[in-house]
């Protein structure tokens, strides 16, 4: 094959990957790396490289989910993508001005925040009433409940009927789970360091 029909026939499986991915056809958003197996051909995996490196430009990309077991720890498999969930999601960060636009208050990103990692510490797993508590903390006790469902509704996370809530695939699919946890973890060091400074500076002039 030439150089420049191989070229065309990329452009068409990539052409074909963007319609699969950007409109929506189940109640689930994104597509499966079958479906692509199966519409794309066994390359699917290198057309989706090429499509992502073409979306750098508008600040997207093609985001890989590894749903239903954790995330390879080498460079996955053929069978290990077919397995997995591809969507197209913001390459950078939502500004708070942007993030107001499309109808999100800082406190209720705050809260989505916090809802999230407090579920990833427990394992992925927590009870309703304990996330409303700790939003209760942070948020008017008018607003946890509203905002809870808010989240479910979004697809961040999900509820049993147990009233069980685990992570979504939104979540999965626009959340840097590590950096939201490093975040978290400096912000709260970085609000009770000068606490503890203050008690020791206290214990200091006492001592003296």
């Amino acid at each position: 094959m030439s150089v420049g029909k191989r070229k065309g026939v990329y452009a068409s499986k990539m052409k074909r990957a963007t319609h699969m991915l950007f409109y929506r056809r189940h109640q689930k958003p994104g597509v499966k790396g079958w479906e692509l197996h199966k519409a794309l051909g066994a390359d699917y995996p290198k057309v989706l490289d090429i499509l992502d490196d073409y979306l750098k430009s508008l600040d997207l990309q093609v985001k890989t989910v590894f749903e239903e077991e954790k995330a390879p720890a080498a460079k996955p498999s053929l069978e290990e993508l077919d397995k997995a969930r591809f969507y197209i999601t913001l390459r950078g960060d939502l500004t708070p001005k942007e993030a107001k636009m499309i109808g999100w208050r800082i406190d209720d990103l705050a809260g989505l925040a916090v809802a999230i990692a407090y579920v990833i510490s427990k394992k992925g797993q927590a009870p309703r009433k304990e996330v409303e508590k700790l939003l209760g903390e942070k948020l008017p006790n008018w607003k946890v409940g509203l905002n809870i469902d808010r989240y479910i509704r979004y697809g961040y996370l999900q509820q049993d009927d147990k009233e069980q809530l685990y992570l979504d695939w939104r979540t999965r699919a626009e959340v840097d789970e590590k950096a939201l946890i490093d975040l978290l973890l400096s912000s709260e060091k970085q609000t009770t360091l000068p606490a503890e400074e203050e008690s020791e500076e206290v214990e200091d002039k006492d001592g003296e």
